[in-house]
C-alpha cells in the first residue's frame, strides 16, 4: 500500500505564497513526504520554473494541469493518475490545496495509517469537529471522480463522491492546520491537540505478549 500526495496550485503565485519563511508549496512538498507520502505530485503552472526552484532537491515531481475546463475534479484526477504512472502500487492520493499551508506531516501520517484499516473510504481530517484538508482519495475512485462537473470546487467534489455512494469518514486529529489555511499566520493558530485515539482500528497491546505466557 502506498499513498501518493497531490499538491494542487492554482497559480504560481499561491504556490510561491510566502508560508513562515517558506513558500506554501516546499512547506507542504515536505510536510507530505514526511509524513510518509509517495510520490509527492505537484499540479502547477510553471512557466519560469520558479515553482521547481523553490522545490529543488525534494522529492517532487511537477506536473503541467489538466484543462482549465476539466475544473478541481479534472486536476485531481491528474494528479492521481501521474502518481499511479510513477509508483503502480499508489492506492491513494491525499488530494491537498495549496492554500492549506499549516497542516502538520503528523496528519499525513494518520491518514495514511488509517487508510489501512478503511481502503475504500474517503478520509478527511478534523479539528474541533470541523472536516477540512488534505482529503485521502482511494484511486478505486477515479471513474467515479471523472464524473464530477467541472464547476464544482473540491469541497462539492467530495460531497459529489459521497452522493456517488463512496463512504467520507472524518477523522478527529487536532491539528488546526486541516482547516485554517495559510492567509491565518502560523503564530495565530489555536493550539495543535492531536488525534484523541489511534486514527487506525488497532489498538497496541504493548503487554500482550508477555501476559500470555505461564507464570514461574
Amino acid at each position: 500500500m502506498t499513498v501518493a500526495a497531490v499538491l494542487l496550485a492554482a497559480s504560481p503565485s499561491s504556490a510561491l505564497a510566502d508560508a513562515d519563511g517558506l513558500p506554501r508549496i516546499r512547506r507542504e512538498a515536505d510536510a507530505a513526504w514526511s509524513g510518509g507520502a509517495t510520490p509527492v505530485v505537484v499540479i502547477c503552472a510553471d512557466p519560469d520554473g520558479a515553482v521547481a526552484a523553490a522545490l529543488a532537491g525534494a522529492p517532487v515531481v511537477v506536473v503541467e494541469p489538466a484543462s482549465l475546463a476539466s475544473g478541481p475534479a479534472g486536476q485531481v484526477a491528474r494528479g492521481m493518475v501521474m502518481a499511479s504512472e510513477r509508483v503502480r502500487e499508489t492506492s491513494a492520493a491525499l488530494i491537498w490545496p495549496t492554500r492549506m499551508a499549516w497542516v502538520g506531516p503528523e496528519t499525513a501520517t494518520s491518514l495514511i495509517e488509517a487508510h489501512g484499516s478503511r481502503p475504500g473510504r474517503i478520509l478527511r481530517p478534523a479539528y474541533r469537529g470541523e472536516a477540512g484538508w488534505p482529503a485521502l482519495v482511494p484511486i478505486e475512485h477515479l471513474d467515479t471522480l471523472a464524473s464530477v462537473p467541472a464547476e464544482r470546487m473540491p469541497d462539492d467534489v467530495l460531497a459529489d463522491l459521497a452522493a456517488a455512494g463512496i463512504t467520507v469518514e472524518t477523522i478527529e486529529l487536532g491539528d488546526p492546520g486541516c482547516v485554517i489555511d495559510g492567509g491565518t499566520p502560523r503564530a495565530e493558530l489555536p493550539p495543535y491537540e492531536g488525534p484523541p485515539g489511534p486514527p487506525s482500528d488497532h489498538v497496541h497491546e504493548w503487554g500482550e505478549t508477555v501476559a500470555d505466557l505461564p507464570e514461574e
